[in-house]
């Protein structure tokens, strides 16, 4: 359950709610699995995220309305309610899941919306890109989605336990808490996405699964979304065993940044490698996602153009 309060400064509270708070009770009775109601100056909305932003959006198009207008009538309200309901449905199209806090998770560039459209229709797919364009954060999105639907049974998420800069034998803990660090960016996309006791649930149950890709060895993975990130620091072999344990009716995403390969200098990038074997394999979809995509702080997008001009004059 969510609570959003909207503030109305500067209106003539009974012109604006109408009699006995009329155009509002309009508003609530077109929204009843939300809680509407008006005290004072506040409205007051509670319930799920999704029908509290389309709420918060009906109701500043009426006080626009009524700000442009001077007045406002019950056939006012209707007539947006009715717009806001046609909206909703299109908005719906697109929005991926609700987040834990009421947040929309949808794709917000046309490359992560070509990444959404290849995973529909490819049951292997890879996304490159440097970080912060989102590949990761929408392919774990979609994978939760999957098992809302229950379109899968279970979620398997990996990433290869590479260390960058660091020796994982001499950090302190047992295996899981050594690898944790590594898994990281993965537990904090889900929880973005699963409210804290379910995602509990989920992970004791093994519903959702989050291990470093040796885990993976000797297995046959069905009935799963499964998510391999930071591909880029898999060797040939361990990449080609990832991809030989997909089973019947799984999705497969495989995310990487051959930008940023982990891996000693003579070790080939098993990402880079598949790319390249596997181009003229059917059934496999591929998007590339850049600095226009990146949905970070403003100024990653000028870090990355840095980087990238420092390479290229290296080549």
């Amino acid at each position: 359950m969510v609570e959003k309060v909207i503030t109305l400064e500067n209106i003539s509270l009974i012109d604006f709610l109408g009699v006995e708070n009329e155009n509002i009770k309009t508003v609530a009775s077109a929204f009843p699995k939300s809680k509407v109601v008006s005290r004072g100056n506040e409205i007051r909305i509670q319930g799920e995220g999704s029908e509290i932003l389309k709420i918060n959006d009906v109701l500043n198009a009426l006080m626009h309305h009524f700000n442009k207008f001077g007045s406002l009538n019950a056939d006012n309200v209707q007539e947006y309610i009715d717009m806001g309901k046609v909206e909703l449905q299109k908005q719906e199209q697109e929005v991926l899941i609700y987040g834990t806090r009421g947040f929309v998770i949808k794709p917000k560039t046309q490359n992560q919306i070509n990444l959404v459209e290849k995973v529909k229709n490819n049951d292997l797919v890879f996304a490159l890109g440097p970080a912060g364009t989102g590949k990761t954060y929408i392919s774990v999105a979609m994978a939760v989605q999957a098992l809302k639907n229950k379109e899968v049974r279970k979620i398997i998420i990996t990433r290869p336990a590479v260390e960058a800069g660091e020796t994982l034998g001499f950090l302190p803990g047992d295996l899981k808490e050594k690898l944790d660090p590594y898994l990281r960016p993965i537990y904090d996309a889900l929880m973005d996405m699963v409210p804290s006791e379910k995602l509990r649930y989920y992970q004791e149950n093994n519903i959702i699964e989050i291990a470093p890709l040796a885990y993976m060895r000797g297995r046959t993975l069905n009935h799963a979304f499964i998510l391999l990130d930071e591909a880029q620091n898999t060797t040939p072999m361990q990449l080609k065993m990832f991809l030989t344990r997909m089973g019947p009716n799984s999705k497969v995403i495989v995310t990487g940044d051959l930008s940023q390969i982990d891996l000693p200098k003579k070790q080939k990038s098993g990402l880079k490698d598949a790319i390249g074997i596997l181009k003229k394999v059917k059934g496999i979809g591929y998007v590339e996602l850049g600095r226009k995509d990146v949905v970070r702080h403003r100024i990653v997008k000028d870090i990355i153009d840095a980087y990238e001009e420092i390479e290229e004059s290296n080549d």
